[in-house]
């Protein structure tokens, strides 16, 4: 971004001052790695599994960064909803049963968890779809499909549907024995119930049918089976792992990504005057390096000879290359454009911008709060007042029950569990979860992770920058006037010295004369004053093109043109002057233009009562300017990369709900802060995946529509639970027996599975009407 280079330099040393380095990376000092939960913070492993609390897999600790290039050390991991929660090894989280995910920047991302339950999902689908077809062929008719009576057909089923659960349910079933061991009952818990009931029930009624009383057989004498229950269950439950997997895993890869930034070698320059390449981990503070053409910037420093432009759109998100001289300061990983630069070393390691952005980046993502967290919370109470309900219930079939009493007392318990089973419950939120995600994705809205659903519906602040986001990120020619001579053989004169230039503001006034159809005049004696203009002389004709400076050191006259050209800097627009054989004949105008569509998404977002930050690294005018022509609430200008998050959190501190919207890696640690992170799809891939949403087009008005979707989401949630729960609420105590005193009436374990089967279909259904919200 632009900004006041001498300004940004002394806030820069002050920003410095307070944040200090990221912590030593003390796992991997001690030549380990440490694990967590991602929802229990507090749980710490020196090893991978399980967090005691939920069952989630515990995920690697990232404490710090040690270098700005990924360290050897071994990965860490947590678990994406209990950030507390550490291990050094992949597994569950101890107290959600979630699969922990590597820590960023703490090494290579271990996916062997990830390719295990791929491979047992695809095990479960290739399964679990003969089982299907198999056990419902009866309730559409054909009762003896493949010539297979009732008592065969259980036996093919118990053979299909046993590996479904034991094995490809091994990962849940673990999971539910962990929050049974831990007293930490969770969605797991609930899933581990329905299954294994359902897959008991279906044993028995293989291998033992005589237990059952007669009105349980069917004429050969078989019981009825519920193993495509168990491993339909198991399946859809494998899918939600397998998915959560590799969309954490996105998060590790970004980081990774952002590390590689960082060159590997870098040129010292020796006592003796002996450039030497050496490796970046070598270069300590103080040391001399030579910056080639080309290259990247290996550490953060301070020019001490030579003069270029530095390209530091990777990590300022601005498009403009910065003039660069001695005694201005480089950023690490920056890339140096065709001039040498010698620089001192000033931060290297930990202690660089892209280091510490890595490490804030981290960090903000380590402290979500989980959307489940409620679902949990009802589950953890559900399957408590289930259990005692079925204990109840055998105990007064037991006492009380006509004979055979022990065969009431089980049946009639396992059908208030089966009808308990926890399948609805734990469809009502991830279904509303994906049809919304599809749903946005068709918008060109798309939401990393289900958490960010919900936080949009809260959202009153949005911040947002103003490269990239409200613009275009790209400079492109507003204004060309000339006097004197004919404006389109003026253009094509300034054209034809500016195709030279390598200058992007040379660039832009070269593509605006092609959109005019113009061809740039062929130069010579071409000479370029860097940071402050060109010259060349064209078809006869001594053409100078620059700033007022430029041109008043070449004595020309540019007085005429001062009143035009303050009126354009007011409206945020660089204004070059230009001449014609000594004589200012004219100016042109250079801006990163404002997107069609900001000013209707500005409006739109304001009149829903939501207050609209910029943030950026231009100068004050250049905001202001920007600011009234669209109505913003309020402009922070020369806004250092590393102080945006901490903008965010003072709005957070106020007691705002604030999303941030922005396109560069500059924005990440602020997009990881905000409640909710919005990345332009226009941006860079760390910014995005820093984010929470993603807006395809860079649209602002997705926003708006997001939050709209957000609303109806969470809404369709509520309604999905009391679907849920309410089948329970009525069919439990019907499967308990409470109408049999009344009307001999007894719910089977067989309508106890369609009860069940039928509040699935239900909430599924329900969930499916977001497809027709407008947004």
């Amino acid at each position: 971004m632009k900004m006041d280079m001498n300004r940004s330099h002394q806030a820069q040393g002050h920003a410095h001052a307070h944040m200090g380095s990221a912590p030593a990376n003390t796992a991997a000092a001690a030549g380990g790695t440490r694990y967590t939960c991602p929802m229990h913070p507090e749980v710490v492993q020196d090893a991978p599994g399980s967090c005691p609390k939920c069952g989630m897999a515990l995920i690697p600790i990232l404490e710090a960064v040690a270098s700005a290039k990924p360290a050897a050390s071994a990965a860490e991991y947590t678990c994406p909803m209990h950030p507390e929660v550490r291990s050094p090894r992949p597994g569950s989280c101890p107290k959600c049963g979630m699969a922990l995910v590597p820590v960023a920047g703490t090494g290579e991302a271990d996916d062997s968890e990830l390719r295990d339950l791929t491979r047992r999902l695809w095990v479960g689908v290739a399964l679990s779809i003969p089982l299907v077809v198999l056990a419902m062929s009866p309730m559409i008719g054909l009762h003896d499909l493949f010539g297979l009576q009732p008592r065969p057909r259980g036996w093919v089923e118990f053979a299909l549907g046993t590996p479904v659960v034991l094995w490809v349910g091994w990962p849940i079933l673990s999971k539910f024995w962990f929050s049974l061991a831990h007293r930490a009952l969770n969605m797991y818990t609930l899933i581990g119930l329905g299954v294994g009931l359902a897959y008991l029930f279906s044993l028995a009624a293989v291998l033992l049918p005589g237990w059952f009383p007669p009105e349980f057989r069917e004429h050969d004498g078989a019981v009825g089976t519920y193993f495509e229950a168990a491993a339909v269950i198991v399946t859809l439950v494998m899918l939600g792992d397998v998915l959560q997997l590799r969309a954490m895993g996105k998060t590790s890869q970004a980081i990774q990504q952002l590390l590689q930034l960082a060159p590997n070698l870098a040129w010292r320059l020796r006592e003796d005057g002996v450039e030497e390449q050496v490796p970046l981990d070598t270069v300590a503070v103080g040391d001399q390096l030579r910056v080639k053409p080309g290259e990247k910037v290996p550490v953060d420093g301070e020019v001490l000879e030579g003069s270029s432009r530095v390209d530091e759109s990777m990590i300022t998100g601005e498009p403009m290359p910065v003039a660069k001289a001695a005694g201005d300061k480089v950023t690490g990983a920056t890339v140096n454009g065709n001039g040498s630069l010698l620089m001192r070393a000033g931060r290297v390691g930990a202690d660089t911008l892209l280091a510490r952005i890595v490490h804030m980046v981290s960090e903000a993502q380590r402290t979500r709060a989980p959307i489940q967290k409620l679902a949990d919370i009802i589950a953890a109470y559900f399957v408590q007042i289930v259990v005692g309900i079925a204990i109840v219930t055998a105990l007064v079939w037991w006492f009380f029950g006509p004979e055979p009493r022990l065969a009431y007392a089980f049946l009639n318990a396992v059908a208030v569990l089966i009808i308990a089973c926890p399948c609805a419950v734990g469809l009502a939120t991830p279904i509303s979860m994906t049809v919304a995600m599809g749903q946005g994705a068709r918008a060109g809205i798309l939401f990393r992770n289900a958490e960010a659903i919900e936080r949009m519906r809260d959202i009153d602040t949005v911040v947002v920058d103003k490269t990239g986001t409200l613009t275009l990120g790209h400079p492109a020619l507003t204004d060309f006037v000339a006097e004197g001579i004919a404006e389109d053989e003026a253009f094509a004169l300034v054209a034809g010295v500016e195709q030279l230039s390598e200058h992007p503001i040379g660039l832009a006034i070269v593509e605006g004369a092609k959109a005019r159809g113009l061809t740039p005049g062929t130069a010579t004696a071409f000479n370029a004053a860097n940071g402050l203009g060109v010259r060349a002389d064209i078809g006869g004709k001594s053409v100078l093109v620059g700033s007022r400076n430029f041109l008043a050191q070449k004595s020309v006259d540019t007085q005429h043109w001062e009143g035009r050209a303050e009126a354009w800097r007011a409206e945020a627009k660089t204004v070059v002057f230009f001449a014609v054989n000594g004589i200012a004949a004219g100016i042109a105008a250079v801006a990163d233009p404002i997107k069609e569509s900001t000013a209707g998404a500005i409006a739109a977002l304001r009149g829903s009562g939501v207050r609209i930050v910029m943030l950026t690294g231009d100068s004050k005018r250049t905001a202001e300017a920007v600011a009234r022509q669209l109505g913003i609430d309020e402009a922070l200008a020369e806004v250092l990369p590393e102080d945006k998050a901490g903008h965010v959190k003072r709005l957070q501190a106020e007691g705002r709900k604030v999303a941030m919207a922005g396109d560069g890696i500059n924005d990440a640690p602020a997009l990881a802060a905000a409640d909710v992170g919005i990345a332009m799809g226009t941006g860079t891939d760390v910014a995005m995946e820093s984010a929470g949403v993603t807006l395809v087009k860079g649209d602002l008005r997705g926003i708006a529509r997001a939050a709209v979707l957000s609303r109806a989401t969470m809404r369709n949630i509520r309604q999905n639970l009391v679907f849920a729960f309410g089948y329970n609420a009525l069919g439990i105590p019907v499967a308990a027996g409470v109408l049999y005193p009344v009307s001999g009436l007894l719910l089977s374990p067989i309508f106890a599975g369609a009860a069940m089967a039928l509040s699935s279909v239900s909430v599924v259904t329900n969930a499916l009407r977001l497809n027709r919200v407008k947004l």
